[in-house]
């Protein structure tokens, strides 16, 4: 029966939470309780006596039952497939059944554990605390089972633990040397808390990949935990996700996001009416996945039906091929129009795709004269076509759309775009397609984190002719035998190039521009970002691949364009005079490029090399820092480590919007924004495109004027967001009794927490103030080297630097004196990103011979002499700067690693903070200068200070050693206790930490030890 909740307790630990949770499983979802099976004996992912039960409700024999049963277990048990291959299997025996034959020479009759089509007939349960023996004993919060098989895992958090701990449990859980044999069955896995909400994903989901839901957002009545628990646990909805919304995608398993499953929803509607229309879903929301799920579902509901796939580009219609066959469905490619027919006028294959220039008129016919034809004497096609036209807005213009109803006069269209449709474009396209089935805009997608708010920064290089006294003479001298028309035209042909191509200055300028970003921006620094570059010509792409190859990026970047070499291109171009015309150039580059590739079967020495580059660029950001392209990738090329798209070519409407959001793709916590640097003056078409996106797309896409692109310049944004972040945090300590000192916050943020209860009645507050500093951490760092150019003037600058150092210090001694920790694992990048823009704003720290090794690394490998042989060429002539980037260098390690072991890092700033002294007052010799940084330098980076007893033979033992005052007994014991009384997911659980707080309370004796001790432990993940 529903019923209403109260909202739960300020504070109150995750128990309550998970009572909660199981109580409105049972009151408002329906589902049955099994109960708490923590001491239960043989728990498992198939639980036999429920199964039973529900299969004899079927009316299947217990002959069959049993065979059935067996042969289910028997998949479940396997132990030689890893967790991908044996959730596939098992997801098909829950989807299809399994064949059985009662008795030896009767027929096979399937029996389906799952009753899809009547989602109440089933019994739905939920036990929690199930104890899970495998490799090692997990026991997941609650696990959902169907008909007794395990679907659905959820683990929960209390409000100030993040979800991410989560996650990060049900990731650990599911890996070989955990309980990994239980997820073969498992087909949603959740975490969540009451602060958050809920998050999705499916078995080995990366934690940056999972999925939060969103409907109905208006409804606040419930926690958005319990909210969202109920739409998606739903018995329908659960059961509906796994039947239809699940994708076995080339060694990925998947799950819709929100906005393609209710796409899905609305595309089924459309369709079983025989009706078309248009899917807009901005770039980067995965249209091919909802393309897939939608052939899918109609394949497997309408035996007549067959899809027809068409893009118009090679490289999009191979994606798509990809696609269908990672997701198991047989797809075969047209080769030629007169395939294509062949292919409909046959009964398979059901899923074709092609190309679009395929629906081309014969060459000895006219358009018009080809039009007429087929619609006077229509094709014979076989089946109920449904023809889906990916990026639907470019495959539009003249009579191609007339075609296509002409060729197919009975098909259903539907068009899928990830850019909205301009006004030229609209007729045409609502003609062939009808209206909007479902649209998912750019500012959705930005607000929900499927795709990233793009960054945009003009930037100006000027070319001017130094001496046209030269240039006359170089044409008199050039031109003596040129009549004077011959003289003028070629004059204009020199005008025309000097438009058109860049200067060798110019693209010098570009490069060194770009490699001073590698050097300076954090993603790009640390090797986790990438960059596209889009040259205007490939000839032009040739000349800065070349430029590139003489740097550092040597072996680190490609060349991506439509040039395949062939000697043709060069037999009527040589000129004499050793010189090169521009085939020639690119038949030599490309030629020198492609010397050592080996063809793999069927492709292209080119084809092989530009696979493997694009391989590369994904999968290894920090040796494949950058591809240099023309129009090839910038459209259909998904890489979420490209970070930066630096644009030198102009570009304008759907081509423009497209290439920008090449960068939108989400990439773990470090990545923020998409950034385009624009070194052709766009900015007026950036604004152009901004207005027709929003003011001339149809009505049903706007929403209250609001500008559905999010494109601002870098440094409205960040100040925007800098100044949002000190509000808010400012508004949250308003609440704060005066005089508002130190004593006054801690009442406020902690109470007394020595009287009970006190602590967990400011959980709130204290939460708050934890994330807003996170927020002002985020924001300051974003636009920390840029402040007065974003506006703010010196004493704005002061405040903001003396509020920053004001509220992370508040944020440290509440957290000491509650007791408490946060998810360090989500704001470790926010920190490091804060101290390379901040500290070490002017310089870079790339080491290019050392590729991802720190340089405080290589002065422990190789000396700081050879250290500074290696850096940058700008710094080594210049002690002053070369001093400053070893002490920044120090200084960065000194401050990420504090926690860890203070005692050692205090000890180590002070000798730092000395030897700097001395430097600047020139109370040392640079040569002794050197030596003794070079000393510091190891230390630091080994975390070791002088000659230690053996027995510290660890990085947590040497921190508790130099926080113990040197007490290697007590050393010993406490390292020795804490390994044992430790349990499995103990951070953030308040009963495991409460144990081992217990312990180190008998051994030090003194509580203010015992927190202090214990803060240095929980940084140390040894223990």
């Amino acid at each position: 029966m529903s019923q209403t909740y109260k909202f739960n307790q300020i504070g109150e630990p995750e128990r309550a939470t998970q009572n909660r949770v199981v109580k409105l499983f049972q009151d408002r979802i329906g589902y049955d309780y099994l109960g708490n099976w923590e001491k239960r004996e043989g728990n498992s992912n198939v639980e036999v006596e429920i199964l039973i039960k529900y299969l004899l409700t079927k009316g299947y024999s217990e002959v069959l039952i049993n065979k059935a049963i067996s042969e289910f277990q028997n998949a479940t048990k396997n132990q030689q497939d890893d967790l991908y291959t044996l959730n596939k299997k098992i997801y098909k025996i829950l989807r299809y059944g399994v064949q059985i034959k009662a008795e030896a020479g009767q027929q096979n009759q399937t029996v389906h554990f799952i009753d899809w089509k009547n989602p109440e007939s089933n019994h739905f349960g939920i036990a929690e605390e199930v104890t899970i023996k495998g490799e090692k004993i997990k026991r997941p919060d609650i696990v959902i089972y169907v008909n007794g098989i395990a679907l659905g895992v959820l683990e929960l958090k209390r409000s100030n633990v993040s979800i991410g701990e989560g996650i990060r449990q049900n990731l650990t859980n599911q890996q070989d040397a955990y309980i990994m044999p239980f997820f073969g069955t498992v087909q949603y896995v959740m975490a969540g808390n009451d602060t958050q909400g809920l998050q999705y994903g499916t078995i080995e989901t990366p934690e940056k990949y999972w999925l939060t839901w969103k409907e109905d957002e208006q409804d606040n009545t419930d926690l958005k935990l319990d909210k969202y628990l109920i739409k998606m646990c739903d018995k329908a909805r659960f059961l509906e996700i796994i039947h239809d919304c699940v994708l076995f995608d080339g060694g990925i398993k998947k799950l819709p996001r929100v906005h393609q499953y209710f796409g899905f929803k609305a595309t089924q509607e459309r369709l079983q009416a025989r009706e078309g229309g248009i899917l807009f879903h901005t770039q980067g929301s995965g249209k091919s996945v909802l393309m897939v799920l939608i052939a899918k579902w109609l394949l497997e509901n309408n035996p007549k039906a067959r899809v027809i796939i068409l893009t118009d580009r090679t490289e999009l219609d191979q994606q798509i091929e990809r696609v269908f066959s990672d997701a198991g469905e047989s797809l075969e490619r047209a080769k030629s129009g007169s395939d294509l027919i062949n292919k409909l006028m046959t009964n398979e294959p059901k899923i074709i795709s092609t190309l679009i220039h395929k629906f081309g008129k014969p060459d000895d016919l006219s358009t018009d004269d080809f039009i007429k034809e087929l619609t006077n004497n229509p094709m014979p096609t076989i089946g109920e076509l449904f023809v889906f036209v990916d990026e639907c807005h470019r495959t539009q213009s003249g009579k191609l759309h007339k075609t296509m109803k002409a060729l197919l006069p009975n098909a259903v269209f539907v068009g899928f775009t990830g850019t909205p449709l301009l006004k030229e474009d609209k007729q045409t396209s609502h003609e062939v397609f009808g209206s909007y089935i479902h649209t998912y805009k750019f500012g959705e997608a930005v607000e929900d984190g499927v795709v990233l708010d793009l960054c945009y920064e003009g930037r100006d290089i000027d070319q001017r002719l130094s001496s046209t006294e030269r240039v006359d003479q170089w044409f008199e001298a050039k031109t003596k035998a040129l009549n004077d028309f011959q003289k003028s035209e070629l004059k204009k042909k020199w005008g025309t190039m000097q438009n058109v191509l860049s200067s060798r200055s110019r693209m010098n300028e570009i490069v060194k521009d770009i490699i001073l970003d590698f050097g300076t921006r954090a993603r790009l620094l640390d090797g986790q970002g990438n960059v596209i570059l889009v040259a205007s010509s490939i000839y032009e792409a040739c000349r800065y691949f070349k430029l590139f190859n003489k740097t550092e990026f040597k072996g680190h970047c490609a060349i991506i364009t439509s040039y395949n070499p062939a000697t043709k291109d060069c037999t009527t171009e040589d000129v004499g005079e050793n010189t090169e015309t521009q085939k020639e150039y690119m038949f030599k580059t490309y030629t020198e490029l492609l010397v050592k590739v080996d063809a793999k079967p069927n492709k292209s020495k080119t084809e092989t090399y530009e696979d493997n580059a694009k391989d590369r660029f994904i999968k290894e950001p920090a040796k494949m820092k950058l591809l240099i392209v023309v129009s090839k990738l910038l459209t259909g090329f998904d890489a979420p480590s490209c970070t930066y798209l630096y644009i030198d070519k102009s570009m304008q409407d759907h081509g423009l919007f497209q290439a920008i959001c090449r960068v939108n793709r989400l990439d773990g916590e470090t990545k923020q924004f998409g950034y385009i640097i624009d070194y052709k003056h766009l900015f007026k078409n950036v604004e152009d495109t901004i207005n027709v996106y929003t003011s001339e797309i149809d009505p049903e896409l706007k929403s209250n004027n609001k500008t559905d692109i999010l494109m601002q310049s870098r440094l409205v944004k960040g100040r925007e967001r800098l100044d949002d972040s000190l509000e808010s945090i400012k508004a949250l300590c308003e609440a704060v009794n005066p005089p508002k000192e130190k004593r006054d916050y801690y009442d406020y943020f902690c109470g007394n927490p020595e009287v009970v209860g006190e602590l967990q009645a400011r959980e709130y507050q204290r939460t708050a103030l934890y994330k807003s500093t996170v927020s002002l951490i985020r924001a300051f760092a974003n636009i920390a080297d840029d402040l007065p150019t974003a506006g703010y003037n010196d004493k704005e600058i002061v405040e903001i630097n003396k509020d920053l150092n004001f509220y992370l210090k508040l944020r440290e001694e509440i957290k000491s004196l509650s007791g408490e920790t946060l998810d360090i694992k989500s704001y470790e990048a926010d920190m490091r990103h804060l101290i390379d823009s901040y500290i070490q704003a002017d310089e870079s720290r790339k080491i290019t011979p050392f590729d991802n090794i720190s340089l405080l690394e290589i002065i422990q490998n190789i000396g700081v002499m050879e250290a500074i042989k290696n850096l940058p060429k700008s710094l080594r002539g210049n002690p002053e700067a070369i001093a400053e980037t070893i002490e920044n260098n120090v200084r960065t390690k000194i401050i990420k690693e504090f926690k860890v072991d203070p005692a050692f890092f205090e000890r180590m700033s002070t000798v730092l903070d000395e030897l700097i002294q001395a430097r600047k007052t020139k109370a040392i010799e640079y040569e002794e200068y050197l030596k003794q940084i070079e000393i510091i330098s190891q230390k630091v980076n080994q975390g070791v200070d002088g000659n230690l007893p053996k027995e510290l033979n660890t990085a947590g033992k040497r921190a508790l050693f130099n926080n113990l005052n040197g007490d290697l007994d007590l050393v010993i014991a406490i390292d020795t206790s804490i390994k044992q009384i430790a349990k499995a997911d103990w951070r953030g659980n308040i009963q495991k930490e409460r144990e081992i707080k217990q312990v180190l309370l008998m051994q030090l004796g003194d509580k203010e030890k015992v927190e202090s001790l214990f803060n240095i432990i929980s940084e140390n993940y040894e223990y």
